[in-house]
C-alpha cells in the first residue's frame, strides 16, 4: 500500500469508528469527494500530522462538500502555545510563541473553526476538556484586540476572549477542511 493508501485507510478507520459524526453519510461518497479534490489531501495530512484527528462532521453541505473538522480529544498537540495572527506575534517584544494560529491555520490549507463549527463540534463529543482552542474571531473584535477561544468544562461549551498576543501550552488552533 503506497502512503496516499494508508493514510485513506485511516480516514475510513475513524469515518467508520464514529458514525454518530456523520449518521447520513457514507464513505463511499466521501472517497468520491476526496479523489475529485486530491490537493486537498495535503491539508487532511497536515491535520492528521499535527495530531488533530480530521472526521466528517454532520451531512454533505450544498454543493456536496464534506467538512473535516479536527476530532481529537484535546486541542491538537503539535498546533499549541500560538497567539492569534501575524500582526499579534509581530507586536509580541520578548517571550514570541513560535507562531500563530491564523498563519498555521493558512499555511496547513484549512481555517480556524468559527463559533459556529465549534459549537457543532461540540454536539458529537467531549472537546477540549483540558485545553483550549483559538476560534475565528470577528473582525470588529480583533480590531479592538482581542480573539475567541472555546473550551468545554463543567460539563457546559464556554466562548471566551483574550487578547490577541496571549498564548498558553494548553491553547491551540482546531480546523475545517471542506472536501
Amino acid at each position: 500500500m503506497t502512503q496516499h493508501a494508508d493514510f485513506i485507510d485511516s480516514l475510513r478507520h475513524r469515518f467508520e469508528a464514529h458514525p454518530h459524526r456523520h449518521p447520513k453519510v457514507k464513505w463511499d461518497s466521501v472517497l468520491t469527494r476526496l479523489h475529485a479534490h486530491k490537493p486537498k489531501l495535503k491539508a487532511l495530512s497536515e491535520m492528521e500530522r499535527t495530531g488533530g484527528e480530521p472526521d466528517v462532521i454532520g451531512g454533505p453541505e450544498s454543493g456536496g462538500s464534506y467538512r473535516f473538522f479536527d476530532c481529537a480529544a484535546e486541542s491538537p498537540e503539535g498546533r499549541r502555545s500560538l497567539c492569534y495572527d501575524a500582526e499579534a506575534l509581530a507586536a509580541r517584544k520578548e517571550n514570541k510563541p513560535a507562531g500563530s494560529a491564523l498563519e498555521l491555520a493558512a499555511a496547513m490549507g484549512a481555517s480556524l473553526l468559527t463559533e459556529a463549527q465549534y459549537q457543532e463540534l461540540q454536539q458529537f463529543g467531549e472537546f477540549d476538556l483540558k485545553t483550549s482552542s483559538w476560534l475565528a474571531t470577528p473582525a470588529e473584535l480583533r480590531k479592538k484586540g482581542g480573539a475567541l477561544f472555546g473550551d468545554r468544562r463543567y460539563g457546559r461549551v464556554f466562548i471566551y476572549h483574550n487578547g490577541v498576543q496571549s498564548y498558553y501550552a494548553a491553547r491551540g488552533l482546531r480546523v475545517v477542511v471542506s472536501i
